[in-house]
């Protein structure tokens, strides 16, 4: 069973080298110039050019919302930003929701990512309570997708032609941890 108050809660979840926090405006300039990484936007399918003034509202509204939930990946010594992620688009009746995560171009290839997504998933199936989670991964991002293999993740399907980037068309592949399956 769902539990939708865990979504209003905002944790800190502490991970070996780094910690989740909650996504606030201290954190805008720091996203901000991740997405300015031509190889960041590519990797996790950016067109939007997001403004500073954006994040900063979008981090902003961030701690109240009930519906989701927005983390920044921090390096749990210095509290340096290395990127963000979040579980969104939660579905109570199916137990299940999705999930997404950027990192800043220098935080990658270091195991950071995986941790994060454990911690996370960790969150979302014993805390929320979720049985479920989702994400889209471009077969061009294999690094990410050993990341959440690693971390329990499968591949479901594909979804044909869906992202167009540089003039060409790419495929997105749809993964999926399970509650069950992860431990």
């Amino acid at each position: 069973m769902i539990d939708a108050t865990a979504l209003a809660e905002k944790p800190v979840l502490h991970g070996t080298r780094i910690q989740l926090v909650p996504l606030s405006p201290r954190h805008a300039a720091a996203f901000h110039a991740t997405f300015q990484d031509p190889d960041v936007r590519r990797l996790t399918g950016t067109h939007h050019d997001w403004t500073l003034a954006e994040l900063q509202d979008w981090c902003n509204q961030a701690a109240g919302r009930t519906d989701r939930l927005d983390l920044a990946i921090e390096d749990r010594e210095t509290g340096e930003y290395l990127g963000e992620l979040a579980l969104s688009q939660i579905d109570k009746d199916n137990a299940s929701g999705s999930f997404r995560i950027s990192l800043a171009a220098h935080a990658t290839g270091h195991g950071l990512g995986s941790e994060a997504i454990r911690l996370l998933l960790d969150h979302a199936f014993d805390r929320v309570g979720l049985h479920r989670v989702q994400l889209e991964v471009f077969p061009f991002n294999p690094r990410a997708q050993r990341a959440y293999e690693k971390c329990g993740f499968e591949v479901d399907g594909r979804l044909r032609e869906a992202l167009f980037w540089e003039g060409e068309w790419h495929d997105v592949l749809v993964m999926s941890a399970l509650a069950l399956r992860r431990r």
